[in-house]
């Protein structure tokens, strides 16, 4: 199918089946938190609203209600961990952080698989704060934002996300904006001393500070799969066996907005040009051609095989221009010159 498809007929296939399985796992996390009587009110309202399915979504816009509504209903008392078993229960899997099984001194905590799961299966959400090209100042850090985080991962796009203010998730559904940090404390090595030109570089490139983003949102922080950030890079010999898979979410979906977990930083209608390694601001929105639809651009992690109670790896694809970690093993050099080239 895929040879015959054009490359946007390719990926409009893979949002649907992507959001397919999204809205599957959105259905049972209401059936776990919600109360019956919620579910009840919920569905009915569902019925008054013309819906479509997959990508074809009604028109929407930042001013409607359904998209400004903020009231979260009333959910059960239950913590992460029976919301993680209870999910796996409905939908077969669920996944947990635990120390790795890679063997090497600086491997930590990592990602596994705690069920059953198919070839192209939703594994995980990468959660976090997303920031456009035209925010890159305001992370954390910058220009240097991975010096004491390594919990930042971009889409081909020019979007980044930063899940270190998430953690761990939580035992509630709150209003969350990310500047709530997370208990996420990475071990990193205290960074080289700054050469003349890395000086002269961060002097012009001095972090924006006093904006705040401004962006809050109804979060479930007790949901089980948004860890995608703990899946460590396969050690010598093993092949990754999750992919990173970019996913615009419809923010027409209300109903399902909860349990998505990404804020974006910033204003989306802020539309950006790369040029070489510069991003500059030029003309027209940001949402996507041809469609009108407003969407949040997060990644999940997908299953490039079946798998069973496992540990999740994600091939990191570092840049071959800069030195590298001792513990990476690059799985494909060519494939790495090809992304970073």
């Amino acid at each position: 199918m895929a040879s015959k498809a054009s490359f946007a007929d390719q990926q409009m296939q893979v949002q649907e089946n992507v959001h397919s399985q999204i809205k599957t796992f959105c259905t049972f996390m209401d059936e776990i938190l919600l109360p019956n009587e919620k579910m009840v009110n919920e569905h009915q309202l569902q019925n008054t609203v013309p819906r479509r399915s997959g990508l074809g979504f009604a028109v929407g816009s930042r001013n409607d209600p359904a998209y400004n509504n903020l009231a979260s209903p009333k959910t059960r008392p239950l913590s992460q961990a029976v919301v993680s078993q209870n999910l796996k229960d409905q939908l077969g899997y669920t996944v947990n952080v635990t120390p790795s099984q890679i063997p090497h001194k600086d491997a930590g905590q990592g990602l596994f698989l705690d069920g059953t799961v198919d070839v192209g299966a939703v594994v995980a959400f990468y959660p976090g704060i997303v920031y456009s090209p035209a925010y890159y100042r305001y992370i954390p850090g910058y220009p240097k934002v991975d010096t004491l985080n390594p919990y930042l991962i971009t889409r081909y796009d020019g979007n980044v996300i930063n899940a270190q203010p998430w953690g761990s998730g939580g035992d509630n559904r709150e209003l969350w904006n990310g500047r709530k940090t997370g208990e996420i404390k990475p071990d990193v090595k205290g960074a080289e001393p700054e050469k003349g030109s890395e000086r002269f570089w961060k002097l012009l490139s001095k972090p924006l500070e006093g904006y705040q983003g401004g962006n809050n949102e109804v979060i479930e922080r007790r949901n089980p799969l948004a860890l995608a950030h703990f899946a460590n890079h396969p050690p010598k010999g093993v092949q990754p066996n999750v992919m990173i898979c970019p996913y615009d979410f419809p923010l027409t979906e209300s109903n399902m907005r909860v349990y998505i977990p990404n804020v974006l930083f910033g204003n989306a209608e802020v539309n950006m040009r790369r040029f070489g390694s510069f991003w500059f601001k030029s003309g027209g929105g940001s949402r996507n051609s041809g469609s009108n639809v407003p969407t949040l651009k997060t990644l999940v992690l997908i299953a490039t095989r079946p798998l069973q109670d496992e540990e999740l790896f994600l091939n990191y694809r570092l840049s071959n221009t800069k030195r590298r970690p001792e513990w990476y093993n690059p799985v494909d050099e060519e494939e790495d010159r090809r992304r970073w080239s």
